[in-house]
This record gives C-alpha cells, structure tokens and sequence, in this order.
C-alpha cells in the first residue's frame, strides 16, 4: 500500500484511473500542472467537472493541511461538484486520510484538510483565508463582484486557482481573463468535436435542432454575442480610450 499511495502522490492520473476515468490528453495534463491560474474554456461533458474535482481530492490528500473551496452561481451547483469530490475520495480507498466529520457542504481529513462547497453570494463567503484551492465551477455564470471577493483569499497563501466554465457571451470576468488576462493563466479549450465520447452525428442533430448560435457557445467553447445587442464587444472597446481625460474624477465635472 506504501508504494501505491507514493506513486498516487507523484502522479494524480492514477487516481483518476482509480476513480474509474480513463482521462484525456488535456485532463491527465491539467491534473499533472501546478500552474498557480488554470482556465477551463470547455464544452458540456468534456469532463471538466469530474477533473476539477480530481485536482480538489488530490489537493486535499496530499498537501495538508489543505483548504479547498468549491464556488458556483448556486448552492446547488457547488453541491454537485462536492458530489463528485465525495465519490472521488470514496474510490480512492484506504489510499486517502479518514474523513473524521462531514455534512452536506464541507468535511475534513483526518490529516486536517478541508473542502467546503459554498453558496454564490458575495456576502456570505467572506471570512476564508489561507486557501489552498478554489474552484469556480459555471465561472462564466459567477458575478464580477463575487470574484472579486474571492481573489483575496489566495493572496497570502500563494493558493491555487481553478475556473471551469461554457461560455456565457462576451461579458464578465471570465471572458476578460481568457481573452485579456495575460501569461498568468493556463488556459484550456475543449469544443465538443474534441471529446472522443460524444457521436458527431448526434452533434449535427444537435446543431440543427437547437440552431447555430447556442450550438457554436454551447459545443464549440464561442464567446457570442447576445441576440438583442446593439453594439458588439468589439465596437464598445474600440469605443474605450484611456488616453481620455474623464469628465467626471472624484465625482465632479472637470470645467
């Protein structure tokens, strides 16, 4: 057992593969990164899900005392993704620290890790720090305001970043941060003709039955625009100057 758990240590696809996934390229890469900010672009059962929650139980076991945080629009959602992480520990046996307490939304290793799924509202999460993980699941869907409040819960310990999400049109933080963010993020992109287990016959059935502009934010990972937008995300931008000076600083009008 010794040598199993060293060599579950060394490599987590072995706990993906114990778990009962036989992992992707792209997924055995991303459980084998320590890039501090990874950004998953994919499309609906790529496995983005069941990675992150490999990556959060891989945490939790190896590196205690490990805080993880599973973040979504709603409780619901984040209890789902916690779902996956119980079964996720569950396969891994004697292989992993005994869960000595847990409920519906967080529990704890015996070797002091803990892993809490939290609720989508900026104002009932503040109060963590010296996280270890946190992962944003449906990231797209997640409020500016909310990410904001989260970000500072890594500041001190250098902890690790995780956003997964479909596209959700050209808005918010996780467009910014795929499309602007900079060298910091390891960023991933898995459309649906990539997954080995989806038909592409179904896809082209899908295609036509929900129709072109869900299929290319839905299966192909596009940031579209919205259908009621007058101007694109492209011409506002271009519209944007910082070379302006503002008419308004400090909330008065500059003469």
């Amino acid at each position: 057992m010794l040598a199993e758990s060293l060599a579950l240590a060394l490599d987590p696809v072995l706990l993906a593969r114990r778990s009962g996934i036989d992992p992707d390229p792209w997924q055995a890469q991303l459980l084998r990164s320590r890039a501090r900010q990874s950004l998953l672009l994919c499309c609906r059962q790529a496995g983005k899900s069941a990675t992150s929650a490999l990556i959060a139980v891989d945490e939790a076991i190896h590196r205690p005392p490990a805080l993880v945080l599973l973040l979504a629009p709603a409780l619901r959602q984040s209890q789902e993704l916690y779902r996956r992480v119980r079964a996720t520990l569950a396969a891994a046996g004697d292989l992993a620290p005994p869960v000595i307490e847990e409920s519906a939304l967080r529990l704890e290793l015996a070797n002091g890790s803990r892993i809490v799924a939290l609720p989508g509202k900026e104002a009932t999460i503040r109060g963590y720090s010296n996280v270890a993980l946190l992962v944003v699941d449906e990231a797209a869907r997640v409020s500016d305001d909310l990410y904001q409040a989260v970000r500072p819960m890594l500041a001190v310990s250098g902890g690790r970043l995780v956003l997964l999400s479909t596209p959700f049109g050209k808005r918010g933080f996780f467009h910014h941060e795929y499309t602007e963010g900079g060298p910091g993020w390891e960023r991933v992109k898995i459309t649906a003709p990539e997954v080995p287990r989806i038909d592409p016959q179904w896809l082209a059935e899908e295609r036509n039955r929900i129709g072109d502009w869900w299929y290319r934010q839905e299966y192909l990972c596009e940031f579209v625009e919205t259908d009621d937008q007058v101007f694109g995300y492209e011409e506002i931008m271009r519209a944007v100057s910082n070379d302006v000076q503002p008419l308004f600083p400090n909330g008065r009008l500059v003469a």
